[in-house]
């Protein structure tokens, strides 16, 4: 049973402006800003900082079909990476589109409290619940700021703890999302529940029907895009993600890189929007 209410997630914070945003350009595809440098177009990399030259041709690109941007932290840490990271976030902030940092943060103590800083910059971060609940407070009691708790994962090693059954009977993805759900005081919070497992994707809207999902692995994991869309939505609030699929779908055209990602992004929100 929820504890939470559709009126928390649409009325203030991050999931307003989200809500906002999707209305807005009628889509819920969020673009995964993760500009590995070896992929990188040669034309690119003579730049001062060739993530942000790329970066900023796939938003001048994508931004008409993106909800949020969702720039993954293993990419930018680095000095020249968190430089380009800043301007990124500032320039989609630019287009007004909001920014998911993509950090899987949480530790004890001060350790946490300086990994909230992170969205001092970014509108929303995604958070690992490991170590429960005290863990996640300096993100949980920034009200403006959504947080994304890991909750059943895309990856294929995903089930190796996520789908453990606990003495209760539940399974260990379950309690967390039962969690989150007493955790949402604020009407901040979301689940990354992975599109390559519908049928836990599926059980866990039942579980938390009024919390919104970040839904990666459709894309270049082949995930399903009609549960995603499906289940991911809260009220008709919720992100699909898409990093390789999109940003990488002209690698080999050389300067036409960014147009190509462009149409790959109308094109996935053309295949959500089928399912909305």
């Amino acid at each position: 049973m929820s504890t939470s209410s559709s009126s928390d997630v649409g009325s203030t914070g991050f999931f307003h402006r989200l809500r906002q945003r999707i209305d807005r350009i009628d889509s819920v595809v969020s673009v995964g800003l993760d500009p590995d440098p070896a992929r990188i177009p040669d034309h690119l990399r003579e730049h001062d900082l060739p993530r942000w030259a790329f970066n900023r041709r796939i938003i001048d690109a994508t931004h008409e079909h993106a909800a949020c941007y969702k720039p993954n932290a293993a990419f930018y840490e680095d000095g020249d990476g968190w430089r380009a990271l800043r301007e990124t976030i500032a320039y989609a902030h630019g287009k007004d589109v909001p920014v998911l940092l993509d950090a899987k943060r949480a530790d004890i103590g001060n350790t946490s409290r300086q990994y909230a800083h992170l969205l001092d910059h970014a509108d929303a971060i995604t958070v690992n619940p490991y170590l429960g609940r005290d863990s996640l407070e300096p993100f949980l009691s920034r009200a403006d700021k959504g947080v994304f708790v890991l909750c059943r994962t895309s990856n294929p090693g995903g089930g190796d703890l996520q789908d453990l059954e606990l003495a209760s009977g539940d399974r260990v993805y379950e309690r967390v999302a039962a969690l989150a759900d007493l955790w949402n005081a604020n009407g901040n919070v979301g689940l990354v529940v992975g599109a390559t497992t519908p049928d836990e994707l599926a059980s866990v809207r039942e579980q938390v029907p009024d919390l919104p999902f970040l839904v990666p692995g459709v894309g270049a994991q082949g995930g399903d895009a009609e549960a995603a869309v499906t289940h991911g939505l809260a009220d008709g609030v919720g992100l699909v993600n898409s990093s390789r699929g999109i940003i990488f779908a002209g690698e080999d055209r050389g300067e036409a890189f960014a147009s190509v990602a462009g149409e790959a992004a109308k094109r996935l929100k053309k295949r959500l929007n089928q399912y909305r």
